[in-house]
């Protein structure tokens, strides 16, 4: 592969509009920090203003609208440059190779399974009797598709990742490595007899999960099938490593979930709702859509949409951050308290002179009492 571009090469391939000068060469991507002339860096946020003055990145994709005075680099803008850097982080090979067409013989293949045009199917695969893979869909070496489970077109399963019978992954999907979808919901009923606990007997759970279009799940991360219908992962959400969505949740389009949220059963999540990371949601409970809770909050009662949280248990976020602020003076304020104690018990033990002391500083004498 080619690790030489021009910006004026770069600039075609992410559809930005070139400030500087075309013909200089990038031979590799950088960050801001480490970045020289021969690299290609990125700009995306204002919070790497101070990084931005400071680099010695050749070509730098930004903003459409940005102004950098000062900054010697020839300038690539584009509406999303993000996006753009994705295509240029491809074109000098950074990101993961996808496999081209192929079954390896090593792989397992039961009766009846479906294939699309163009799937890859990784070493040492399984794929159980009925199983169906949409066209160009991946499967890395050691990836298990259960019996009469589905995974979309365009739909990429990392090494490891497990899809238990019948559940179904959408289109144009990536799932990362360890992942384990439609896996039995946590459910037990105590057994108890004369003596107390005898046993737990596990609540059988018949239904399965769907994952819309464009989904990403992080590795490690599980999503488990429902009771009885259906556990449910909108189009467009994003889970990080180590989620546990569990049995019955129904998670909205657009939804992110950041490292190790968990989600207790038969809960909703709204559309575009943000969890970060650490954040514990109890069961049975509604997230409003657009509702972005703070990194380890815990959600116990049903939220509205459209706010911040925090806190423990999660409020709005103001609220929290005025509990905060009382928090970091509770120690001066027992200190007062005890101070006014003290002054309490003196005018108890000695009113009279309290009284006295009080006329003496110029303040209202009472009515002396007669001789």
């Amino acid at each position: 592969m080619n690790m030489q571009r021009t910006a004026q090469e770069l600039a075609a391939l992410c559809g930005a509009e070139l400030s500087g000068d075309p013909e200089r060469v990038v031979r590799g991507t950088s960050s801001l920090e480490s970045a020289g002339p021969e690299h290609v860096s990125f700009f995306g946020h204002t919070r790497y203003g101070k990084e931005l003055a400071q680099t010695r990145a050749g070509v730098l994709v930004v903003p459409r609208a940005l102004q950098a005075p000062g900054v010697d680099a020839t300038l690539l803008r584009c509406e999303r440059p993000n996006e753009a850097f994705a295509r240029i982080f491809e074109a000098f090979g950074r990101l993961p190779a996808r496999p081209g067409p192929a079954v390896h013989p090593t792989a397992i293949v039961g009766r009846d399974v479906e294939l699309g045009e163009g799937v890859s199917i990784g070493a040492y695969c399984v794929l159980g009797d009925g199983a169906r893979l949409g066209a160009h869909a991946v499967l890395h070496p050691h990836v298990v598709v259960g019996a009469r489970a589905r995974v979309g077109e365009h739909s990429e399963l990392r090494p490891f990742v497990t899809l238990y019978d019948g559940v179904s992954i959408g289109a144009r999907c990536l799932v990362h490595s360890g992942a384990v979808i439609g896996a039995d919901g946590f459910g037990f009923d105590p057994i108890v007899g004369r003596a107390g606990l005898e046993r737990w007997d596990k609540v059988p759970h018949g239904g399965t999960v769907e994952i819309g279009d464009e989904v990403e799940i992080g590795a490690n991360s599980c999503v488990d099938r429902a009771r009885f219908e259906v556990t449910r992962v909108g189009d467009g959400a994003k889970l990080d490593n180590l989620v546990h969505v569990a049995h019955n949740v129904q998670v909205g389009r657009n939804v992110l979930l950041i490292a190790q949220v968990g989600i207790a059963g038969s809960t909703r999540i709204g559309d575009g709702a943000v969890l970060a990371g650490q954040v514990g949601v109890n069961t049975h409970i509604e997230i409003g859509a657009g509702a972005r809770v703070a990194p380890g909050a815990k959600v116990w009662n049903s939220i509205e949409g459209g706010r911040d949280y925090g806190g423990y248990w999660a409020m709005p976020r103001g609220e929290w951050l005025r509990n905060q602020a009382h928090m970091n003076k509770l120690s001066a304020l027992a200190e007062r308290v005890r101070a006014l104690e003290k002054q309490l018990e003196a005018l108890a033990a000695h009113p009279r002179g309290a009284q006295s002391g009080n006329a003496a500083d110029g303040g209202s004498s009472p009515q002396q009492e007669p001789a």
